[in-house]
């Protein structure tokens, strides 16, 4: 039975954090939906709740959840203050959001279009603040009196806080409107776009996460190639634009009054564009776009004369094309009253907990497997999104998957193509309904438990009226029979498939269609590179890859080739003392590690009794040393952005190793060397990790563990960033960081090269957020590793804007 898709719904991990941390035509489409409003008796009127006008709030404001008071723009379309609930899309409330939202249909439609850290939730207890040092602060009573959430405006001129009627919020440093502002929520969207609001790199919206649940999986983002695209997980873009012929620093995505929605260049031209099926409307007051939870992008339009909100444009038209849509082991179709979701497993349905893992084929004992076949489906991998491909014919893409021990699933396009997609992770999912042209088939255990469980539900649902006792005698005898034969079936089929299976690996072929040939080393390799599939080879077959070991990309490193020009980086370990079992234990682990999107991944491996080799892929850029050494001046903001998401990528890759293995992994290496940038790729890799175990262990007194060592390492990386010295020793990196901060003369340690611009552009760049990652570098690298943080803890500061103060002189 397809079951509701509501409640299979994928969603991300939450972050949070331990530590403190104009234009009047843009107006006028706004002004003219207030006065349709108020005449339609929409705004609103008699309520509990108190209103009061934020047309300019001076410093020392203060605003309780306790009391139900709500601050109004000067046109009553728009108020802010704490909402308790959101409206149906949005899901129900666990705690209060501190927010800007529609004050439209009498106060019942409170549709939120801003909300304070994407999201976070207070207590009733919880207060604003505009303080005296001009920073907008959000309190909760179970905190302790710690702010959850600054605008980290502190000393920057701020004097009044003003709700525009274009929905901003805005810090200005006057008491009147026409102040500059210092502040605005349009420059930290969350989860929608207002007319009038821009959107450029690298900022993004993510959809606001269900009452006090994890953060979504799905956002919107601008691209360093100037498209917007529709992004699961930061790695899978499900829906863009495409590309424009123009930089991303001249492009910005943007929601006009009449109902377009585009990228436009720096000279106000439309690069790209789609209309809302009511584009310029006259009797449509109000819309905006915002992605929800289900990861569609959407147009609402304010009907004013039924008092709701309507869809008016949406980015994907098939909702089951929302990668991961109904969640992990779970499938999306269609039913009488649009998508919906099923289970993978049989005679499962889904829950408000999602669907249960599929049958785990390392409990089929010593039965055969088998593969069911799927029509009309296909199946792809969540946790790492990726499958390996092949072209092969469908019979023999399903025997590949079948004879192959990893293979979970492949699925086969019926269009001729003859592409064949292997899935060797079992963290799957997909979509099935009858226009779908392709045919999946998925690894299962076959006992005889299962057929008769199988024909018994099959029988169910065959109602007859009365039968006599001897047709049901009939059909007993008849049920044993065929149990007794497909039993027999079963283990017949097992041998010979166990003797085909030890014949095929002798003899190294594969069969393909109706043509037998040998298998390349390189193909081979290139058919089951996959995260988390390792392939084994011999020194001589690494020796073919890498042409006897001539293309030298270090001391130890060699660039290796496959066939169609993809190529791998095979690296000889030095002083691997290790066992072969020890080894193979450890390798496995390192390439369950590597399927994250900042590190580099494994793809296999050699061991022998004198080489041993690890086999990566071929990452094509440089080292972050060399990186650092070869940059020419930046303009403003630009390279301080990229320098930020350099140190980030390194946070979660090592945030990935500690915390979200199996087993935790400590890097033991980490230096600016081992830090690599890729060409024409924003995501950083992080190599040569967890090799410590592989090797003969040094002697060595130092009280701190690996991963506390881990965190020193990113501190230094992280002044070598500010700094622009990839080679600096870490004890004279942090005296002069340690003594610019205290004595605030930052520019003697700063990067020259970097242009910072005070305190302002577009992501909050300049001087205060270079302070704070040379504070957070300060605390990495305390020399009691009691002091430092956690890497969690470092990457919800990076992840957030909160204040950061110094840590304690030494």
């Amino acid at each position: 039975m397809w079951g509701s898709a509501a409640g299979a719904k994928l969603h991300g991990r939450g972050r949070t954090a331990r530590w403190r941390g104009g234009a009047a035509a843009r107006l006028r489409p706004l002004l003219v939906a207030a006065t349709i409003l108020a005449v339609g008796g929409l705004l609103v009127g008699a309520s509990p709740e108190e209103f009061f006008s934020m047309a300019s709030l001076p410093l020392g404001f203060e605003l309780s959840a306790r009391h139900r008071r709500v601050g109004l723009s000067q046109n009553g379309v728009f108020a802010f203050g704490f909402l308790g609930e959101l409206d149906s899309d949005g899901g129900g409330g666990d705690g209060l959001l501190v927010a800007v939202w529609y004050n439209v249909g009498g106060g019942a439609e409170k549709v939120p279009v801003w909300a304070a850290g994407g999201g976070i939730r207070v207590s009733r207890g919880a207060t604003i603040r505009l303080s005296a040092d001009g920073s907008l602060l959000v309190f909760d009573g179970r905190r302790d009196g710690f702010a959850v959430w600054s605008s980290n405006t502190a000393n920057l001129g701020v004097k009044s806080a003003s709700l525009l009627g274009n929905g901003n919020l805005v810090l200005s440093a006057g008491g009147e409107r026409s102040a500059a502002a210092v502040w605005e929520s349009f420059g930290s969207p969350t989860n929608t776009l207002l007319p009038g609001q821009p959107l450029r790199f690298p900022q993004s919206l993510r959809a606001l996460p269900s009452g006090g649940g994890a953060a979504s999986s799905y956002s919107l983002t601008v691209t360093r190639l100037g498209e917007i695209s529709l992004v699961w997980e930061d790695n899978v873009t499900y829906w863009s634009s495409g590309a424009m012929n123009a930089s991303a620093a001249m492009v910005e995505a943007r929601l006009q009054a009449d109902g377009v929605f585009g990228l436009f260049d720096a000279g106000g031209a439309t690069a790209w564009f789609r209309l809302s099926e009511d584009f310029k409307d006259p009797t449509v007051a109000l819309r905006h776009l915002r992605i929800d939870l289900d990861g569609n992008l959407r147009i609402y339009s304010w009907v004013a004369a039924e008092s709701s909100w309507k869809i008016s444009w949406q980015a994907v038209q098939n909702q089951c094309d929302v990668f991961g849509f109904c969640g992990l082991y779970s499938l999306c179709g269609f039913n009488s009253s649009g998508p919906a979701c099923k289970c993978l497993a049989v005679a499962a349905a889904p829950s408000s907990g999602g669907c249960g893992r599929i049958a785990d084929l390392g409990s089929c004992g010593g039965a055969a497997v088998a593969m069911r076949a799927l029509e009309n489906t296909v199946l792809h991998s969540l946790y790492p999104p990726r499958d390996a491909e092949a072209l092969m014919s469908s019979e023999a893409c399903r025997r590949y998957c079948l004879d192959d021990s990893s293979c979970i699933a492949v699925t086969v396009k019926n269009d001729g193509s003859g592409l064949c997609t292997i899935k060797r992770s079992s963290f799957i999912a997909g979509y099935s309904y009858s226009a779908v042209a392709a045919t999946s088939f998925l690894k299962t255990c076959l006992v005889p438990q299962a057929v008769s469980g199988m024909a018994a539900a099959a029988a169910q649902g065959f109602h007859g009226g009365a039968v006599d006792s001897r047709r049901r005698r009939q059909d007993s005898t008849a049920a044993i029979a065929l149990v007794l034969l497909i039993t027999a079936g079963v283990f017949l089929t097992a041998e010979l498939l166990l003797f085909w299976f030890v014949v095929r690996r002798r003899r190294r072929r594969l069969d393909v269609g109706d043509i037998r040939r040998p298998v390349s080393v390189a193909e081979e390799l290139q058919v089951k590179m996959l995260h988390g599939d390792l392939v084994r080879l011999s020194i001589e077959e690494v020796e073919i890859l890498t042409g006897g070991f001539r293309a030298k990309l270090g001391p130890t490193v060699f660039k290796g080739f496959l066939s169609h020009r993809a190529t791998v980086t095979a690296k000889l370990l030095t002083g691997a003392v290790v066992s072969e079992r020890e080894f193979l234990i450890q390798v496995v682990a390192l390439s369950r590690a590597g399927g994250h999107q900042n590190l580099v991944a494994m793809k296999g491996f050699s061991f022998g009794s004198e080489k041993k080799i690890l086999l990566y892929e071929y990452v094509r850029g440089c080292s972050l040393d060399r990186w650092l050494a070869r940059r020419r001046v930046d303009r403003c903001g630009g390279g301080w952005r990229q320098r930020m998401n350099v140190a980030v990528g390194v946070a979660r890759a090592l945030r990935h190793l500690h915390l979200g293995c199996k087993t935790s992994i400590a890097h033991g290496n980490l230096k600016a060397a081992n830090v690599l940038i890729a060409d024409g790729d924003p995501a950083t890799k992080v190599a040569d990790y967890g090799l410590q175990k592989l090797r003969q262990p040094a002697a060595d007194s130092s009280p701190e563990t690996l991963p506390e060592r881990d965190v020193f390492m990113l501190g230094v990386i992280f002044l070598q960033l500010v700094s622009g010295r990839g080679g600096a020793a870490a004890g004279e990196l942090y005296s002069s960081a340690s003594r610019a901060c205290r004595e605030g003369e930052l520019e003697g340690f700063i990067d020259g090269r970097l242009k910072v611009c005070g305190n302002g552009g577009d992501g909050g760049e300049g001087r205060e957020a270079v302070e704070r990652a040379m504070r957070l570098a300060l605390w990495c690298m305390q020399e009691s590793p009691k002091l430092r943080p956690s890497i969690a803890e470092v990457v919800a500061v990076l992840e957030s804007s909160l204040s950061l103060e110094l840590p304690p002189s030494p």
